[in-house]
């Protein structure tokens, strides 16, 4: 849509030469010989910038920009005055104009000045629309699910997303912890201010206080220029730590103080920075088990616990997964330019059987990877990772060898074989992802780890007997 313009100004010369000037361009020119003319331009017309003379008989510049402000707030207005007005100018500026000129003036100049008022219009325009756009992606929407637990959480973020209290999202790996942090910020009173996302796991220990807290020039040895951090850039809106457990315990000692004191000291500072900013948190981790270990502050754990929300796993509600892949696949097709129709019965019954280790995420990249080579029609079981296949063979696998009927057995012996091949399952399956094996069996990795090692131990001692 083309740009529009609004000229105002009592003086036929003037009006004349302006509308030569801007009418070889693209803008939409309007043309107004009173302010009385120009505020009815206003009424009816879409204007982005209006350039108005100060001086005009019954409606002067500052009514119209007073009219200009009020029916369109987003328009720039610059004010053109006589040599010896200036300050009428600058009281216009105080009142909201964008900028003012003075006659006699050059056409460089008047060109110039209209086309930094329209490019800021511009944007402020894209950045309305991004904003509006991102509203929309990250509506609660967005949060695929019929199962009673993902319900739960709906009406959990529906609750909290208004309030400025601190959230700290809990849930595996691929569960959906960014879009719960997004759909809480995007539907909050700080949704026209920045999201800022920090992965707590991806950035070097040694930079990660930097990056959160901003540094002077010459901090340490590189830092050249100064520079502000992830919070300072979050002010006023929300910045969101993912995998918060990974982070150092002097590191976390300084969170909490912002998080108590909404304030910092930058690296190699002195001076105090003050910021407004919510507070989401996230963790695949036990927190608990690692404040007993020493790897995680009892106070900052209080202070990022305010409101707790659980992402069950996609295991634990497998209600979902169909639900799941029909939206993935629309979006896909969508992206793709592909007319996929869906998977057959049989697979789908491996996708319900399937437990899912690596989670939502897991769910879409498979959906994902289908779509791309195969462009349309159904999918069948063996289009499938052979992990997911072999989900649906015989489950009685591991029970080879129990048989009653051929004597007695020993329950202690038979358990502890039963569990050894059901952990060789699961690392077959994971191709030896011990994360993931654990999240398989529904262990904690330390409780698997410990496990492993006293298989190891009992190998051992019957090798030496």
């Amino acid at each position: 849509m083309p740009k529009s313009l609004l000229i105002a100004d009592d003086e036929e010369l003037t009006l004349s030469l302006l509308k030569e000037v801007f009418s070889s361009t693209e803008i939409r020119l309007h043309l107004a010989k009173s302010g009385k003319e120009a505020i009815s331009i206003l009424n009816q017309s879409d204007i982005d910038v209006v350039l108005t003379d100060f001086m005009m008989p019954g409606v002067d510049g500052l009514g119209v920009l007073t009219h200009a402000k009020k029916v369109h707030p987003k328009c720039e207005v610059i004010m053109m005055t006589a040599f010896g007005t200036v300050e009428n100018a600058v009281q216009a500026m105080k009142m909201g104009a964008f900028h003012y000129i003075t006659k006699p003036f050059k056409v460089m100049d008047v060109t110039s000045l209209v086309g930094r008022a329209l490019e800021l219009t511009s944007i402020r325009k894209e950045n309305i629309h991004l904003k509006t756009q991102a509203i929309h992606h990250h509506s609660f929407d967005n949060i695929i699910g019929v199962s009673g637990q993902i319900r739960q959480v709906l009406d959990l973020v529906r609750k909290v997303a208004d309030s400025d209290s601190t959230v700290l999202v809990l849930g595996e790996s691929g569960t959906g912890k960014e879009l719960i942090a997004r759909a809480i910020h995007y539907n909050s009173k700080r949704a026209d201010r920045m999201l800022v996302a920090v992965n707590c796991s991806a950035i070097p220990a040694e930079l990660l206080e930097s990056e959160l807290f901003g540094h002077v020039k010459g901090a340490y040895t590189g830092a050249h220029v100064e520079r502000s951090g992830r919070f300072e850039m979050a002010h006023r809106g929300t910045i969101f730590l993912d995998e918060i457990g990974e982070m150092s315990p002097p590191l976390q000692a300084k969170l909490l103080r912002v998080l108590q004191e909404q304030s910092f000291i930058p690296v190699g500072g002195t001076k105090t920075v003050n910021v407004d900013v919510r507070v989401i948190a996230a963790t695949n981790r036990e927190l608990e088990r690692e404040i007993i270990a020493g790897r995680f502050r009892q106070d900052l754990f209080f202070r990022l616990n305010v409101i707790p929300i659980h992402i069950p796993p996609l295991r634990e509600r497998i209600d979902d997964i169909p639900v799941l892949v029909g939206h993935f696949l629309e979006k896909w097709n969508r992206k793709m330019g592909r007319q996929a129709k869906g998977f057959r019965p049989d697979a789908t019954e491996r996708l319900m059987r399937y437990p899912w280790p690596g989670n939502v995420r897991e769910l879409e990249n498979i959906v994902e990877r289908l779509v791309v080579l195969k462009y349309d029609g159904w999918f069948e079981t063996a289009d499938l990772p052979p992990a997911m296949q072999a989900r649906g063979r015989e489950p009685a696998s591991v029970f080879d060898g129990f048989d009653l009927g051929c004597g007695s057995i020993n329950l202690r012996e038979a358990t502890g074989t039963f569990q050894h091949r059901l952990i060789e399952n699961a690392l077959t399956i994971t191709k030896g992802n011990k994360n993931k094996a654990a999240a398989l069996l529904g262990l904690k990795r330390t409780t698997l780890l410990e496990m492993l090692k006293r298989r190891k131990q009992d190998c051992q001692e019957l090798s030496d007997a």
